[in-house]
């Protein structure tokens, strides 16, 4: 067995059991800020099998996200009865909404791929894999800007697959 499959093995392994170290963790992710830049990814299997590589100009940003329906707010002046539903659900996943809060964080760098590292009762923790573009050794093929605004990672194109009726 690979070391990479045996750490895929170990973060889930600390998942479902909810060991001390993962509620640990998450303690101390819930102190901190919603966008937050990592040291190293969390799951380094999973970022490197999105493209993370452990080099200048790319970083890891861990994000969290409430978990729940999103609520609508309700306008001033009423709204007709058949248009008054208060909780509708998002077109967009918790991973897409982690992703585009990132790239609206760290401006100069561009969304490469996102995952899921962790969730309490109340939110979600993502890491983003962000490539910075002006740096020379990230040289990674990314065209345009704003991939994850025009649904080009991974948590973008499931929505835009759903949307196209798939």
């Amino acid at each position: 067995m690979s070391f990479y499959q045996l750490l895929k093995e170990t973060f889930q392994k600390e998942y479902a059991e909810r060991s001390p170290e993962y509620k640990a963790r998450l303690i101390r992710w819930r102190k901190a800020p919603s966008v937050e830049r990592a040291e190293r990814p969390t799951n380094l299997a999973r970022a490197r099998e999105l493209g993370y590589k452990a080099k200048q100009g790319i970083i890891v940003v861990r994000v969290k996200i409430g978990k729940g329906l999103r609520k609508r707010i309700k306008p001033p002046n009423g709204r007709k009865p058949s248009k008054a539903a208060v909780f509708i659900s998002a077109s967009m996943s918790h991973q897409g909404m982690a992703e585009q809060r990132a790239a609206r964080k760290y401006i100069n760098c561009e969304v490469l791929n996102s995952y899921w590292v962790g969730e309490d009762g109340q939110t979600k923790y993502f890491e983003v894999i962000l490539v910075d573009r002006a740096h020379p050794s990230a040289n990674y093929c990314l065209k345009g800007r704003g991939r994850s605004f025009r649904g080009l990672t991974s948590a973008g194109r499931k929505s835009r697959d759903h949307h196209k009726g798939l």
